[in-house]
């Protein structure tokens, strides 16, 4: 580790990531250059070209995206979807991990390794089966139907790293908190929680950008009241073709939310994954 450490401080390794950085950030920047451009302007040439002539820009594009009673609607579906499923998901997952992890049950490893199956199970397999399962209980086409089918799909993987990250919890701290007179839920809430935090965030930044970016899942189960963003972005494509301006800033919303989650939990992402390469 020190030696990857001082790999990293390195001037020409520091200059590398700087230039991946930009080449990283150079679509986001003309997404988000494109969407403050007219379709007059985008027609006449590329989103470089507003860097010579900024007198271009402007936030009329968001001002009639905001009147698009699609695009929002479709934004507000979308955050409906993606919050619950991936509170739902964590929260799931680190009950579940921490009882596969520590508590004695019947069939636990049994129960372990069908979670651990469950894995290799494409999502495609699960279409059409779940599909007329929420037909026949009333949820296809419905907010709820797409939350419980990403639900659903999450738990095995999310069950898995809580219950391997928690599992590595030294034996001797749970058993000094027994021994002070703390009952499962609070050792659960109080010691193993705050333990595992950064294994959990990753986990919620990894669900959240699946949820949010999912377009599968919301094209089959969601009707036109309750699809989300990426779903009415292809439909605007493929009713209209050229709206950039619309299209545009719409696609630019939809980018910049999960970018916002990612670096808001970054440093707990970090911590969680240089935590699982140690161990």
């Amino acid at each position: 580790m020190n030696a990857i450490r001082r790999g990293l401080g390195s001037g020409l390794v520091q200059a590398f990531l700087v230039v991946v950085g930009l080449v990283w950030l150079t679509p986001l920047a003309g997404l988000f250059l494109s969407s403050l451009r007219s379709a007059q302007d985008t027609a006449k040439g590329g989103w470089w070209t507003a860097l010579a002539t900024p007198g271009q820009l402007s936030f009329d594009n968001y001002s009639a995206l905001l009147k698009n009673a699609g695009i929002t609607q479709a934004f507000w579906n979308t955050v409906l979807i993606s919050v619950p499923a991936t509170t739902l998901v964590v929260v799931i997952a680190a009950l579940a991990g921490y009882a596969f992890a520590w508590l004695d049950f019947p069939l636990r490893e049994p129960l372990f390794l069908l979670v651990v199956a469950l894995l290799v199970v494409p999502v495609q397999i699960g279409l059409l089966p779940v599909a007329k399962l929420f037909g026949t209980l009333g949820l296809f086409g419905t907010i709820p139907g797409v939350v419980l089918f990403h639900v659903a799909y999450g738990l095995p993987f999310a069950v898995f790293l809580l219950r391997n990250y928690f599992a590595d919890i030294p034996k001797e701290m749970l058993e000094a908190a027994r021994m002070d007179g703390g009952s499962e839920w609070r050792i659960f809430t109080r010691l193993v929680l705050p333990v595992g935090r950064p294994a959990i965030a990753s986990l919620a930044i990894f669900q959240f950008l699946w949820v949010w970016n999912d377009m599968l899942v919301a094209l089959l189960f969601a009707d036109s009241s309750s699809q989300p963003l990426t779903v009415e972005l292809q439909s605007q494509i493929r009713q209209f073709g050229s709206n950039i301006d619309v299209l545009a800033p719409g696609a630019f919303l939809s980018l910049i939310v999960p970018v916002v989650v990612f670096f808001a939990f970054q440093r707990h992402f970090v911590q969680g994954v240089m935590a699982g390469s140690v161990k």
